[in-house]
């Protein structure tokens, strides 16, 4: 078994087009297995600043449901990866295919094993079905350890105590008069808008809804995060900001809370 303090582990075996990789969080399985399947969990940690962020995830989690990341890297060029469930056993199995346009959208397949240890959960990972591309398979062993790294990370900071952070976003709409101009297509997008926030309600977002400004109504969320990344990520995810129709977030922490 891996030291509790030891760094993720994963080994590419070219010749056969397989990956394992393994690592010992301390926080229980089920807290592991959410953090790997949730839509609000994977963009909080799910990437780096210097390298990539994922940005948006999106999954039906059951099997033969479907799921789909996408984010930026550094250089701010988009990407994504997808797959399908095969096998969901929460919080002991997860097994799903995983296809991504960097390895020619070739259908490889991932598989997450959480066991119950005595620090918390040992996480052994799966990937198989590289074949004989060698570079890939060696490529994704070593993002794999990435991968797992900031995950072990993400949930040993939790476990710590690590307070989050309260921000004041304002939603500021493309013109003034959005309020009272809004199209069809428009009231549609707040409908969604406001659906997005609703499902982050006792999570990320702490309140949220319309400030009747006398120079023109603006949407107010007090959102909590690691740190205004950690929210970025959310409000990026907004369908109004998504929308390329001009939205944007205001982004400003509080410096105190008293609740």
């Amino acid at each position: 078994m891996m030291a509790k303090d030891d760094r993720p582990r994963a080994i590419a075996d070219v010749s056969t087009g397989t990956i394992l990789a393994t690592v010992t969080i301390a926080v229980p399985p089920e807290r592991v297995f959410r953090a790997l399947t949730a839509a609000d969990q994977i963009p909080r940690w799910w990437g780096s600043d210097e390298l990539y962020r994922t940005t948006r995830h999106t999954a039906d989690v059951r099997p033969g449901g479907a799921w789909y990341s996408e984010g930026r890297g550094a250089d701010g060029h988009e990407f994504h990866v997808q797959g399908e469930y095969l096998q969901v056993d929460p919080p002991h199995l997860l097994v799903m295919t995983w296809k991504a346009p960097w390895d020619g959208d070739n259908v490889t397949t991932v598989t997450y094993m959480l066991e119950a240890v005595e620090p918390g959960t040992r996480l052994t990972m799966r990937h198989e079905g590289f074949g004989a591309r060698k570079d890939a398979c060696r490529d994704h062993g070593s993002g794999w350890e990435r991968v797992l790294g900031w995950l072990n990370d993400f949930l040993a900071a939790e476990a710590g105590g690590k307070a989050l952070s309260v921000f004041h976003c304002r939603l500021i709409p493309p013109r003034p008069d959005f309020a009272f101009t809004m199209t069809d297509q428009e009231r549609a997008l707040m409908r969604d808008h406001s659906d997005y926030l609703r499902g982050k309600l006792g999570e990320s977002v702490i309140l949220f809804g319309p400030v009747a400004d006398p120079a023109g109504p603006w949407g107010l969320g007090i959102m909590r995060a690691d740190n205004e990344a950690g929210v970025r990520v959310l409000t990026d995810g907004d369908p109004t900001v998504r929308s390329g129709l001009g939205f944007r977030y205001e982004i400003l922490p509080l410096m105190t809370v008293v609740m």
